[in-house]
């Protein structure tokens, strides 16, 4: 099989890749680079079944022949991070729904299966705990710019549902809660790699309002498993799945974590939202997703819990920091446990 990963040069996408060329398929990667990295891809350039082009999701012909070449296709393209959302809203809402459209033109006109990646921030402000995919979605106002993401990434699944129900696209849209792991950068604002770099470094570990704030978080192989899989179901098609982990923890928890498997001995600090972010900037106090669907049709479970996630990541940016000389050593002179 031949599979098209728009946004294949990101933190996903390049886990995504990794997986079909072991799997035995050819990857087609399609990233302008605005977010993804291409050392996330480096270790592929040479592999035969594999070719990327550097180019925008928003050029027609480019995307019309790699849709061509290929079989399926996973649209992983988008504005990402809530840094980058806040202070970049006409580039997030232009990249989400202009690129999805795109995509979703293209691979009509060949009938090619499209899955398409959307997040936990469609659910915006609701506080109908575990989300599930049949609940309503609650924006808040146009006036607060972190929910131009939310109604942009909204946009793309009515989208791509239209295009299944008025033209027969086969399409399957996937809502991510907070996938981490290894090569995810905290460029824009990613919470673990942030904290991890921060300890690691021995600067203040930021803790963006009060810490109470919760959040799940899954493994990127885990995730990528699932997509794989609800790819290949003809059940999926049609259908909105969230994808995830259900272990929930503070921001405040997970910074004491950090801070403790790396041994640093950081100060945790306290930012307010208006000096992180924006004036007004609204949070969702917690974020948990109800998988019983996607455990029902592909029998996906979280596999790999927290505190190892964490481990891979800090081992991960441990690597690169001793390659690139800038790590500091930890002290051994009172027990980890004592830093808390």
């Amino acid at each position: 099989m031949r599979v098209l990963i728009t946004g294949g040069a990101g933190f996903i996408g390049s886990h995504l890749a990794d997986t079909y060329l072991e799997r035995g398929d050819e990857v087609l990667v399609l990233d302008d680079l605005s977010t993804g990295r291409i050392d996330n891809i480096r270790h592929l350039k040479n592999h035969p079944r594999f070719d990327y082009t550097i180019d925008s999701v928003h050029n027609r012909p480019v995307v019309a022949e790699l849709v061509d070449q290929c079989d399926v296709v996973f649209h992983l393209a988008a504005a990402v991070g809530v840094k980058l959302i806040v202070e970049s809203p006409v580039s997030t809402i232009e990249t989400n729904v202009h690129g999805t459209e795109v995509v979703l033109a293209q691979a009509a006109k060949k009938g090619k299966k499209v899955l398409i990646a959307s997040t936990s921030e469609v659910y915006g402000l609701s506080n109908q705990l575990p989300f599930r995919e049949d609940g309503n979605l609650v924006m808040g106002a146009s006036t607060k710019g972190r929910w131009s993401y939310a109604c942009s990434k909204a946009i793309d699944e009515f989208l791509a549902l239209a295009y299944y129900r008025e033209r027969g696209l086969p399409t399957i849209i996937v809502r991510l809660f907070n996938t981490v792991g290894p090569r995810q950068t905290g460029r824009y604002g990613m919470v673990i790699p942030t904290f991890v770099k921060q300890a690691l470094e021995r600067r203040p570990i930021t803790v963006y309002g009060d810490g109470s704030q919760s959040r799940c978080f899954g493994y990127v192989g885990d995730v990528v498993g699932a997509l794989v899989e609800l790819m290949d179901h003809p059940g999926a098609v049609g259908e909105v799945f969230n994808i995830g982990s259900n272990e929930e923890v503070s921001i405040g928890e997970l910074a004491e974590m950090i801070k403790i498997m790396t041994r640093s001995s950081s100060e945790i600090v306290q930012v307010p939202y208006d000096q992180a972010y924006e004036a007004g900037f609204e949070d969702m106090p917690r974020r948990i997703p109800d998988i019983t669907k996607v455990n029902g049709l592909i029998g996906f479970r979280p596999t790999v819990p927290l505190d190892v996630i964490l481990a891979r990541v800090i081992e991960f940016y441990r690597q690169r920091s001793h390659e690139r000389g800038s790590i500091k050593s930890p002290s051994h002179e009172e027990p980890a446990s004592a830093r808390a």
